[in-house]
């Protein structure tokens, strides 16, 4: 078995053969006073037509810590990076671009903070003492537009680190390991702080550096990618078992509504008026479904909520939410049958309306009704 090493750095490259080596030098003169001889420098080429790859091939003669691979058949940064993680023997991983933007000189603190506990460091342009150079402002509202939309679609994960585009930043490999990471496009820290298990993550600023040689290969491309990528770690962490148990308590709801509905105003029965029978029902399935809701859906998270005065406020904000989401359902209809589809298609609009709604209460009911607070986690810390 091939020796372990204390840390890995992979640099994924294209068409970078004018920086290449005077990186891995830099790289070289800033790690082996802090990693004599416990360190690697793994270089994933994607075939550069440049031929990065012979550049950096031929310096493995005078440094035996570079090792360089070329794929032919894949294309990518995100995944040339975690092609380097797979090959890579240190159990600390990371990754810098290949371009010299990224400043080498914060990799032994990088490195010490992972040693000291930390699980994840990025480098940060956006903490204080950070910045990006002479950007120009339509660049600055790119980089800043991108964040919002991550911290819009994935506030947990996003809200980390204060630079979740960075591309340099190291972790210890314990933290994904038998984690499947399938990145899509050119930023691959989003996918890793969403797959990965990292209990403490700490960032430190470094000002990001202009290009000397060569040209940028970020794309309109890259950033329908960085869209599709969010929204697809979006729905990889939508639960949809407990959504459809939440589906099928619903639709119990509209049973028990309709019997106590026909058990109190049908003439053969009560005969009660039809108002009053309508707000008894749709009560009575309000019931219903908190407590097969509170029993089934979310019994993970009523456990940890115990006692009479928890259930109550629990129920509360199920009816509060319930009344809410009747009213955007008649709202919702209206606007659908009386100005989308011009009076017409009145069951269809209903069925979307109701499809929107029950997405808005599940939804609702996951952050507010059965959201497990700090207090709750301290309760069963090892539920």
């Amino acid at each position: 078995m091939a020796r372990s090493l204390r840390f890995s750095l992979v640099i994924p490259t294209y068409e970078e053969a004018e920086n290449i080596e005077a990186l891995v030098r830099s790289l070289v003169a800033v790690l082996d006073p802090v990693l004599p001889h416990d360190y690697e420098i793994i270089v994933v080429d994607d075939n550069s037509t440049d031929r990065t790859w012979k550049i950096a091939q031929e310096l493995t003669a005078e440094f035996p810590q570079l090792r360089v691979l070329c794929r032919h058949y894949e294309r990518g940064l995100a995944t040339a990076v975690i092609r380097g993680w797979q090959v890579a023997k240190g159990e600390i991983l990371g990754v810098i671009d290949g371009d010299g933007q990224h400043d080498e000189q914060l990799l032994p603190e990088m490195v010490a903070q992972i040693l000291a506990g930390a699980d994840l460091v990025a480098a940060s342009r956006n903490d204080p003492g950070g910045g990006i150079s002479d950007w120009s402002l339509w660049r600055r509202l790119t980089s800043r537009g991108a964040q919002i939309l991550g911290l819009t679609l994935l506030p947990d994960v996003v809200g980390r680190v204060s630079d979740p585009l960075s591309g340099y930043f190291v972790l210890k490999r314990s933290a994904i390991a038998q984690k499947i990471l399938n990145p899509l496009g050119y930023k691959i820290l989003i996918e890793v702080l969403a797959k990965g298990d990292f209990g403490r993550v700490k960032t430190l600023p470094y000002e990001f550096r202009e290009r000397q040689s060569g040209e940028t290969k970020v794309t309109w491309y890259h950033a329908i990618d960085y869209f599709a990528h969010l929204l697809r770690l979006r729905l990889d962490r939508f639960p949809v078992q407990r959504f459809i148990r939440f589906g099928i308590v619903g639709f119990s709801g509209v049973i028990v509504d309709m019997a106590v509905l026909y058990a109190l105003s049908d003439p053969s029965t009560l005969a009660w008026g039809l108002t009053r029978s309508k707000i008894i029902a749709a009560e009575v399935a309000i019931l219903n479904n908190f407590w097969w809701n509170d029993r089934w859906t979310f019994r993970d998270l009523s456990q940890r909520q115990t006692g009479f005065r928890r259930r109550l406020e629990r129920f509360l904000k199920f009816n509060l939410i319930c009344l809410m989401g009747l009213i955007l359902n008649v709202l919702i209809l209206n606007l659908l049958f009386n100005v989308i589809f011009a009076g017409q298609y009145r069951y269809l609009a209903n069925l979307i309306a109701i499809g929107l709604v029950t997405f808005w209460n599940f939804w609702l009911n996951t952050k507010l009704s059965w959201r497990v607070t700090d207090r709750d986690r301290a309760e069963l810390p090892n539920s």
